[in-house]
Parts: structure tokens; sequence; C-alpha cells
């Protein structure tokens, strides 16, 4: 269990995540979240620069009631950009953060998922499941691939 301490972000995470640009419709990223069972998309720009992330709590913000609509325009907003309900608000690790560390962030954030970024670039994405695997691969005595 005490090789859990050594493992880095970089040891977990899933490299080459999947990503949507800022300009890609609701209804793309909407489909995209559900074929594929995730919780959150980056939105990459410029090839892999790091510019929101799209959560599926974010897409549901996007059908709040309000005072202009009774009922929110579905078919609309569906068609608007991702951009319009992204959160910019960044919440993201370094490959080299110690998994411990990443663990105690979506813990306290309450995040299942956090992008990894070096520079402002994607280079991953971190999950609760990710977390949770190496962590057993460490209780199997499996030690880090990244060195400290």
């Amino acid at each position: 269990m005490y090789e859990f301490l050594d493992f880095r972000v970089s040891d977990a995470m899933t490299k080459e995540p999947l990503t949507v640009g800022p300009d890609t419709t609701i209804a793309e990223a909407e489909k995209l979240l559900e074929r594929h069972g995730f919780n959150l998309l980056p939105v990459v720009e410029h090839g892999r620069r790091l510019v929101g992330v799209l959560s599926s709590l974010d897409l549901l913000k996007a059908f709040q009631f309000g005072e202009e609509h009774l009922f929110p325009p579905y078919e609309e907003i569906m068609r608007r950009p991702v951009r319009t309900v992204m959160s910019e608000k960044l919440v993201s690790v370094s490959p080299r953060t110690p998994l411990t560390r990443a663990l105690e962030k979506m813990v306290r954030t309450r995040n299942k998922s956090l992008p990894v970024a070096l520079g402002g670039e994607l280079v991953g994405i971190l999950t609760r499941e990710d977390v949770l695997n190496a962590l057993r691969r460490a209780v199997g005595g499996e030690r880090p691939t990244t060195p400290i």
C-alpha cells in the first residue's frame, strides 16, 4: 500500500482524452458524454490549449427555468456552442502532482474528473476510477512507472 505514496497523476491518468472545441454544439457534446459514459469533457482550442471543461451539470444549467422562458427552448439551446455553458474556472492537476494530492483535491472539490495540464496544454484526464484503479494496483504491490 505504501507504493501509492509514490504514484503521480501521470501513472494513473488517461492520456489523449476525448475533447471538444468551444464551438462544438451542446447537442454534439451531450451525445459524446452519453455515448462514452463520461461526466466531463475538456474544452480545447488551437491544438490542446485547455480553455474550459463541460460537465453534465453544465448541460443541465443551460436548461434552468428563468424569467425569459417558462419552458427553456430545447432545440435552440442544443444548437448553442459549448462556450456558452462551459466552466472556464478550471480545477486541474499537473502530470507530476502526487496522486495523493490529486485524490485530496477530488474529494475537496467533489469533482469526478480533473483535466491534467502542463503549461496550459491538455495532456490527460484523471477520473475517480483512475485513482481507485491506482490504489488497487498499489495494494497489489505495483510500483509507479513515473520517476520520482
